[in-house]
C-alpha cells in the first residue's frame, strides 16, 4: 500500500503521536489511528488517510447545508471524506464517517488534487465550496489546501461541521473559512458523551469563537424524540445563542427520521407539533430566524424581516424566491444577517 500524505497539527513524544487536530487531543501508538480512524501513527510520524481521497463531489444548493443567510440561491461545490471524530448514534452518514476499514477503503479512491477541486468549481459556475458530508476537521490538511486556492479565486469557503475542532486548527483555517454551519446536538453534556463520545464544552467555546473572528455562523439541532426534544434544555440552548453569539444568528431546527439514522432505528420521527412548538419558543425567546428542516410545512423556511415581519426570501424546498433588494427588506428597508 502507497504511504498516505503527511499530517499536521501533531507533536511526537517517544514514539507517541499527540494529535493537535481536534479537541479529543488523541495520542496515538505506532501503527495505531486516532479517534477519527482517519489519522495512523507510522514509526512517530502522523499520516492522513483521507487526504486527496474525496468519497463524493456534488454539486449542492448552498441552502441544503443548511445555510439560509449566505450566498442564497447559489450553488457549493461540496466534498467529504471517510471518517468522523464523532460517533454519533443519529447519523445518516455513517456508511462514510463510521466504515468498517478506513484505510483500506480510503486507498481504493481516486486521488483529487486540490486544483481539480477548483476546476470543477469553476467549470460549474459554484460560488462556494462546502467541506461537507463527513466532519471536515478530520482531513483539515485537504480542506486547507483547496481554501487557499478557492480564496485566490474569489471562491467563498464553507464548513459543515460538530465545530470540536482545535485552538491550532481553527487559527489555520479561519483566515480563508467565510462561513460554517454548526451541528450544536444539544445542551446537554450527557447526551455528547453517551451519543457522541464527545464533550458539548468545547462546541460552545468554538462557536464563542467563530463569531469573535467574524465568520458567518449558523447551527442546526437535531430534535431527537426522547433525547433532544426537552423543552427546557432546548431554551437554555436558545439562550446561549441568544446571549453568546447574537438574536440573529440563524437556528435550523430539524426532523429526526429514525429509518436513516445509524443506531436509533427504533426510536419515532420527531412529531410536526413538538417542531412547532419548539419553533414557538425559539421565537419568544427573541431568536429572530429560526427554520424548520426535513418537514413540508409551508413557510417554515422562509427568511422573515426581523423588524416589520415581510417576507424577504421563500423558499420551496430549494427553489430560492427573492423579495429583498440588495439584501434589504422591500418593505422597512432593514438589513438582513447575511451575505446577500
Amino acid at each position: 500500500m502507497e504511504q498516505p500524505p503527511l499530517a499536521k497539527f501533531y507533536q511526537t513524544k517517544n514514539g507517541l503521536v499527540h494529535c493537535q487536530l481536534c479537541q479529543h487531543f488523541c495520542v496515538i501508538k505506532n501503527h495505531g489511528v486516532g479517534i477519527c480512524n482517519a489519522r495512523k501513527n507510522i514509526n512517530g510520524q502522523l499520516y492522513s488517510l483521507v487526504y486527496g481521497r474525496s468519497v463524493t463531489i456534488n454539486i449542492d444548493p448552498i441552502e441544503k447545508k443548511p445555510l439560509f443567510h449566505f450566498l442564497p440561491g447559489s450553488s457549493a461545490l461540496s466534498l467529504g471524506t471517510y471518517g468522523c471524530n464523532f460517533k454519533c448514534l443519529n447519523c445518516l452518514n455513517y456508511d462514510i464517517s463510521q466504515p468498517n476499514d478506513l484505510e483500506k477503503q480510503s486507498i481504493m479512491l481516486s486521488y483529487v488534487l486540490p486544483e481539480e477541486i477548483m476546476e470543477m468549481a469553476q467549470k460549474n459556475h459554484c460560488a462556494s465550496i462546502a467541506y461537507t458530508y463527513n466532519e471536515p476537521t478530520v482531513f483539515a490538511e485537504y480542506a486547507l489546501d483547496i481554501m487557499k486556492l478557492a480564496k485566490e479565486q474569489g471562491i467563498k469557503n464553507v464548513w459543515v461541521s460538530n465545530g470540536y475542532w482545535s485552538d491550532i486548527c481553527f487559527q489555520k483555517i479561519a483566515p480563508y473559512l467565510d462561513a460554517v454551519n454548526v451541528d450544536l446536538k444539544s445542551f446537554n453534556d450527557d447526551f455528547y458523551v453517551k451519543n457522541c463520545q464527545a464533550q458539548v464544552e468545547p462546541v460552545l467555546d468554538n462557536l464563542k469563537k467563530i463569531k469573535v473572528a467574524k465568520v458567518h455562523l449558523e447551527i442546526t439541532t437535531l430534535i431527537i424524540p426522547s433525547l433532544t426534544d426537552d423543552l427546557k434544555m432546548l431554551g437554555a440552548l436558545a439562550d446561549f445563542i441568544k446571549n453568546e453569539l447574537g438574536a440573529t444568528t440563524p437556528w435550523h431546527l430539524s426532523k429526526f427520521s429514525p429509518e436513516i439514522s445509524w443506531r436509533l432505528k427504533d426510536l419515532p420521527a420527531t412529531a410536526l407539533k413538538t417542531l412547532n412548538q419548539i419553533y414557538r419558543m425559539a421565537k419568544d425567546k427573541g431568536l429572530s430566524y429560526v427554520y424548520l428542516g426535513n418537514i413540508n410545512e409551508e413557510g417554515k423556511e422562509n427568511t422573515y424581516c426581523q423588524k416589520c415581519g415581510a417576507l424577504v426570501i421563500e423558499r420551496n424546498y430549494y427553489q430560492i424566491g427573492r423579495k429583498d433588494k440588495n439584501g434589504v427588506c422591500p418593505k422597512c428597508g432593514e438589513k438582513i444577517l447575511g451575505v446577500l
